[in-house]
């Protein structure tokens, strides 16, 4: 019997294959009974939580993880076994290419989750998914570049000239591509940042309109007389942009002008009507008038209130109803507005003097 196991068969006995196989078959069982009654257990727990981590750790390790062990079991058997300095290096690099495909798909698994994670959490959730597949494309680029070179550098090769081959390379799409490289990461950061987004009303200069769309190179604005404002994303990240979407609730200041003449119980009254006709009006918050200067024909009144919402419409409507009713208001109290005007003064002479204060012109004789 003894005999038997000692035989040698492709430069191993018997009993070494009997043990590498045993090695192999008992791991490949105890990762069959781990994955049975572990994951089975944690998945029943997973469908009662409300996150997706648990739920994406299962896929990963299911994907990536347990498919490496397994290689990794016959690996191990394998290396029990005396197969020759060539087969043993090709098993080597054999595990060195599996392992690294493995862990490329485990990186790239967790940065498209903590990417899509990022996306759940925002506004218009499909259109962000569609934005973020772009940049999940050009990660997984780069990760797959670094893994190729981590295998050449592992199986005894100088990399040295390809990495410099490589930087000299970069460096010169860089330069022939900077305009666009730049646009790409100002992407980036208006992905991550969110200065601003789809359907926000923004100002940039001089130019103004509600986003249309963001993609890697360009943003897209409708501007308010129609036409459509294709801008690279680098000029909006280095321009002060003016987002009015996230304005919480607008402040207004204006002015009135009331004539010299106006006797100054009228003037004291001014205050108190523009204040009622304002907190009279529903989603305003008054906060202040004051007769704040002389003006050069006229006493002028700064009015400041709060309109608690960001529409422009709403706030036209209600400052066309404030200025309708102190309109209404004024002409019952015979106060009358200022405007440009010229006073001349003749005396019983021929001699005029007189005082310009505007435009438009009339004359008194004493």
């Amino acid at each position: 019997m003894n005999t038997f196991w000692e035989k040698i068969f492709l430069g191993n006995s018997i009993i070494d294959w009997a043990i590498a196989i045993s090695i192999i078959i008992g791991s490949i069982i105890l990762l069959r009974l781990i994955k049975t009654i572990l994951f089975s257990q944690f998945k029943k727990w997973s469908k009662k939580t409300n996150t997706t981590i648990d739920d994406f750790l299962l896929l990963v390790t299911e994907r990536s993880i347990l498919p490496f062990f397994y290689l990794l079991a016959v690996y191990s058997g394998l290396s029990y076994l005396s197969l020759g300095e060539k087969t043993q290096n090709i098993l080597r690099i054999a595990l060195l290419v599996a392992g690294t495909f493995f862990g490329i798909r485990l990186i790239t698994s967790l940065i498209r989750y903590a990417v899509e994670n990022f996306t759940r959490s925002q506004h218009d959730i499909e259109l962000k998914k569609k934005q973020a597949r772009g940049i999940i494309i050009i990660i997984n680029i780069l990760v797959w570049i670094m893994g190729i070179v981590f295998v050449i550098d592992n199986l005894g090769y100088d990399i040295t000239t390809l990495v410099a081959g490589l930087g000299i390379g970069g460096i010169a799409i860089a330069l022939a591509a900077q305009a666009v490289l730049g646009d790409l990461f100002s992407y980036f950061v208006i992905f991550f940042d969110k200065p601003f987004e789809i359907g926000d009303f923004i100002i940039v200069g001089d130019k103004m309109g509600t986003v249309e769309y963001v993609g890697i190179k360009t943003t897209r604005i409708r501007a308010l007389s129609g036409e459509q404002l294709i801008m690279a994303n680098t000029d909006l990240t280095n321009s002060r942009v003016q987002n009015y979407k996230r304005m919480e609730k607008r402040r207004v200041v204006f002015s009135i002008g009331v004539l010299y003449e106006t006797p100054v119980e009228k003037i004291k009254m001014v205050p108190g009507i523009v204040k009622k006709i304002i907190e009279d009006q529903s989603e305003l918050q008054f906060d202040r008038v004051h007769f704040f200067a002389f003006g050069n024909f006229s006493l002028n009144f700064e009015i400041v209130y709060y309109v608690s919402s960001a529409d422009y419409n709403l706030y036209m409507d209600k400052q066309q109803t404030i200025n309708l009713a102190i309109f209404e208001e004024f002409k019952k109290e015979h106060i009358e507005f200022a405007y440009p005007t010229q006073r001349i003064y003749l005396d019983n002479g021929d001699n005029v003097t007189g005082r310009t204060m505007g435009e438009t012109a009339y004359s008194e004789s004493n």
